[in-house]
């Protein structure tokens, strides 16, 4: 982990068992994601990593918002564990945090709990009655490669592509952010909502000054 992130060892009560260390779930995330997650278009996108960024902004939202933060942690931590063809994600990477979290000692309510996280954690635009803990991991990962980080993905994205060129990659940030600002309707909690707006102004700070260097 970077400079300014989370320490990944937190150590926090649960019932049923006496500590849980949050670093051992990582390590289980890093490998099975490595064994067994979908290969992105794109080399410098991995599943693990969108993890992490998910996983601290859950925190983040959570010293805020609060609620549970071992269902908030875990639930962000596998939320993208497995993956299958033939299968939608949620359910696969559902069934195998379940089966890992009880292999480990957690209690079976927390495991409930974080099942259902993940299970409904894709359903951004779900009208139903929502956990603060569901909230803010759907929240965190809505989050993810908006704003700074989208611009980079772009950026990236454009570069390895056929004929790249700054207009290829200006014409591609743009095109997010027009399919993506509307997206703010799917935030669950206010304070996602500021930091989604706020995102939303950098994009749109930097399509102003690129076209105005560009052009």
């Amino acid at each position: 982990m970077g400079r300014g992130s989370i320490p990944i060892k937190l150590i926090g009560m649960l019932r049923g068992i006496t500590y849980m260390d949050y670093s051992e779930v990582i390590e289980f995330v890093k490998k099975t994601t490595s064994e067994n997650a979908r290969t992105d278009a794109y080399p410098f996108r991995n599943v693990y990593e969108h993890t992490m960024r998910v996983y601290r902004w859950a925190i983040r939202l959570q010293t805020k918002l609060g609620g549970d933060l071992d269902v908030i942690v875990l639930a962000a931590l596998l939320h993208n564990i497995g993956w299958d063809e033939e299968r939608p994600q949620n359910e696969v990477s559902a069934e195998i945090a379940v089966e890992y979290l009880d292999s480990i000692g957690v209690a079976p309510e927390i495991i409930t709990r974080v099942g259902e996280i993940i299970l409904i954690h894709a359903d951004k635009d779900t009208e139903r009655d929502l956990s603060i803990e569901a909230k803010i991991v759907m929240d965190a990962d809505l989050l993810d490669e908006i704003g700074a980080l989208g611009i980079m993905c772009d950026c990236m994205a454009t570069a390895v592509e056929d004929d790249p060129s700054y207009k290829r990659a200006y014409y591609r940030i743009k095109d997010f952010y027009r399919k993506h600002k509307p997206d703010i309707r799917r935030c669950k909690t206010e304070t996602a909502r500021a930091e989604y707006v706020k995102r939303m102004q950098l994009m749109e700070s930097y399509i102003y000054q690129i076209e105005k260097e560009l052009f």
